[in-house]
């Protein structure tokens, strides 16, 4: 790579390639995987305007990039396992958004494209099962990521370009470590959710120990290489010495309980009994939980608490269920968490012991299950109170003064609600673009949005995929250059080798529903950060007639003789949509100018197909954290993390030790959050910057010159 990259840019490059070095925090044994920083420090001047926006002429700040989700190849090249291995076409496919609850859309799922014609469905989900995660680097693009960010968003391209606090910005280093950003799932009963117990819970349906001494030091070495797939030998056929049925249930009970996994029968072979374990869904296939063999008395669901590291949740569930042998949709949750971080949140899933799920922690790097416990009922989305936030900012310069008053602002006043950066996708191609198209029904443009060559951080493969696709417009050939299916651009590809190339709104619809509506709800958040900055533009930060705030569910407008009685914490702001009204003042018609601009009728945002009608919501334009607390500590070893995480806790490690007068600052804050809320946009109010990658980029490669 070195050989090809600017003169100025080798500096960068070194940078780089010290933070790449493997670290050990969070108890995990051996080598970390530790993504390519995208988080070089910058500086900020002093801002001293009230509520002051941001323009491409005033941000002379230099600023820090954060939250990026973006993971590199190699990351998926060297995902590891330790004890257990992989069944072949597991997927360990990177998801291409950003961290945050609205990543944008691209998080593999499972789909069954079914049969198709020439170039057939059937051969590419072939193909997909046979794929190789591991790219070699002489696919990946060798463009500096300061290159190819140059064609991304800013702030100012999505709306977001008002502060609500007049203190003085200051620089400082977010996720120089994905471990200085900890996210904890908050329970609809306010619970904090934390790994703090890793014992299976008694059952009394579960064989006692008694019945593990059934089988020879030999024959759990033969068991336990067949369910780990080390064996080239389809089953283990184990002899019935004492031949009674009580022996042979013993044996059945022992193998299910101490191999999850496998399954057991019974054969005759030259007059001998036998039990015979065997993988019942053989490599490929995917089973279904074990229905017959689950008591009646035990609850229908294992919930338990996932940390993890570094993956977001839908990629987490993923690499579960393929190691579990089930379907992804046998799990539920109530919120995604972020992906360059590490976040701890609850999990349930249909019929599967907690015996199964710990042994994983034998099995994965970077995950670790506990706190289990069996419920009659899944978990919802959107069931959750929030999530409580961990972050470390290193390096920083604010003097303490500053940083009191920064934070004691974001306690008081809080921040604007934006969407963040990481809704909109990091590539020339913003997502909610897509969504446009297609609220307008225009899918010929859906198709070559997603499709077509774009400048942007985008990885070898697809670069190919789409230049294939802009020379030759054949979709089984354009789907033969991704090595990685499962992305959103190889699922089009998929459904319009299948439906053909008339019936792209089919081909779309082969897009998992979720990643589907992100498009749109992409769309409706860019409306929303715009008419919020022109509402605070116009009316500042207090409420006037007009505006809207809920009562219960239901929105109502503040009266001339009631605005006493509210606060701007108070009033709220709709997305688009067919089921919300509209403020009473200016702002009602710059939303139908917005609309009417982009050849949408405000009157009528439901659309031919259900799915992509707009029922619209209302979002707070101000957010006040709860339980608000930081402090500024000082080191000396830059990788050293500056906190426990829940596993240090499990293994009994000390606090870090902290110097006294050490050669860096750090602030370490804690906050809570309601859902859909970004921590970024928090932090982009203690900071004042830009949090864009491509404004960070920019000014992280000049900072180097």
């Amino acid at each position: 790579m070195s050989e090809r990259a600017p003169r100025g840019f080798l500096p960068l490059l070194r940078v780089a390639a010290a933070l790449l070095r493997p670290h050990s925090s969070a108890g995990f044994r051996g080598a970390r995987l530790v993504p390519r920083p995208r988080f070089l420090k910058c500086s900020f001047g002093a801002l001293k305007l009230d509520m002051t926006e941001m323009s491409g002429v005033s941000l002379k700040r230099s600023c820090v990039a954060v939250e990026d989700d973006g993971a590199p190849a190699e990351e998926a090249k060297k995902q590891r396992v330790s004890e257990c291995s992989v069944p072949a076409g597991t997927d360990r496919s990177e998801s291409e958004s950003l961290l945050g609850t609205g990543n944008a859309p691209g998080s593999p799922e499972a789909v069954n494209a079914g049969s198709g014609n020439n170039n057939s469905a059937t051969q590419l989900e072939e193909e997909e099962e046979e794929e190789e995660d591991g790219l070699s680097e002489e696919e990946e693009e060798e463009e500096s990521f300061a290159d190819m960010m140059k064609h991304g968003l800013t702030e100012l391209d999505v709306g977001i370009t008002k502060f609500v606090s007049s203190h003085q910005g200051f620089s400082g280093i977010l996720k120089e470590r994905y471990s200085d950003f900890v996210v904890h799932e908050i329970g609809k009963d306010g619970r904090i959710s934390h790994l703090d117990d890793l014992s299976v819970p008694a059952d009394e349906e579960d064989p006692s120990e008694d019945v593990c001494t059934v089988l020879t030091a030999e024959e759990k070495q033969q068991l336990e290489e067949l369910q780990l797939f080390k064996n080239k030998e389809a089953s283990v056929a184990i002899e019935v010495i004492e031949d009674t049925k009580e022996k042979r249930t013993i044996i059945h009970q022992t193998i299910k309980s101490l191999f999850p996994g496998l399954e057991t029968k019974t054969e005759d072979r030259e007059g001998k009994k036998y039990i015979v374990a065997y993988h019942a869904a053989g490599k490929k296939a995917l089973a279904n939980p074990r229905k017959h063999s689950w008591p009646k008395s035990r609850g229908s669901y294992c919930h338990f608490v996932l940390y993890k590291e570094n993956k977001d949740t839908m990629d987490a569930i993923n690499v579960l269920s393929k190691y579990l042998r089930v379907k992804p949709n046998i799990f539920s949750y109530m919120g995604t968490k972020d992906k360059r971080a590490i976040t701890v949140q609850e999990i349930a899933v249909l019929k599967i012991t907690a015996q199964r799920l710990a042994h994983l922690n034998k099995c994965l790097m970077n995950f670790k299950l506990g706190n289990f416990s069996y419920q009659k009922n899944p978990l919802k989305l959107g069931e959750l109170q929030g999530n409580h936030f961990t972050v470390v900012l290193r390096n920083v310069t604010g003097t303490d003064e500053q940083v009191q008053h920064a934070m004691n602002s974001l306690k008081e006043i809080g921040f604007i609600n934006y969407y963040g950066m990481q809704r909109f996708g990091t590539t020339a191609v913003p997502t909610y673009q897509v969504g446009r198209a297609i609220l307008q029904n225009s899918w010929t443009e859906v198709m070559d949005l997603i499709l077509k060559p774009r400048s942007g951080a985008e990885k070898g493969y697809l670069v190919k995929c789409r230049e294939e696709w802009a020379k030759t417009r054949d979709p089984a050939a354009a789907l033969r250059k991704l090595p990685v299916k499962r992305c959103v651009e190889g699922q089009l590809l998929r459904g319009l080798s299948k439906y053909g190339m008339k019936n792209i709104v089919s081909a779309f619809g082969i897009i998992p529903r979720n990643n589907r509506l992100m498009y749109i709800h992409s769309y409706q958040s860019y409306v929303w950060n715009n008419m919020v900055s022109k509402r605070i533009e116009d009316y500042g930060l207090k409420p006037v007639p007009g505006d809207l705030v809920l009562k219960g569910a239901t929105a109502t407008y503040i009266e001339e003789d009631d605005v006493h009685n509210y606060s701007i914490h108070d009033v709220v702001m709709p997305l688009p949509g067919f089921d919300v009204i509209y403020p009473k003042h200016e702002i009602r018609d710059a939303y139908r100018e917005m609309l009417t601009a982009d050849n949408l009728d405000i009157d009528n945002m439901r659309h031919k197909i259900r799915d992509y009608s707009l029922s619209g919501a209302y979002r707070k334009i101000i957010i006040r954290p709860q339980n608000v607390s930081w402090e500024v500590v000082t080191y000396d070893d830059p990788k050293i993390p500056l906190f426990n995480t829940d596993v240090d806790n499990l293994e009994g490690k000390p606090p870090p030790v902290l110097a006294s007068e050490g050669k860096y600052r750090a602030l370490k804050m804690e906050f809570s959050l309601p859902p859909s809320t970004y921590a970024t946009m928090a932090i982009r109010e203690v900071l004042k910057m830009d949090t864009s990658i491509k404004n960070q980029t920019k000014l992280n490669t000049a900072w180097f010159r």
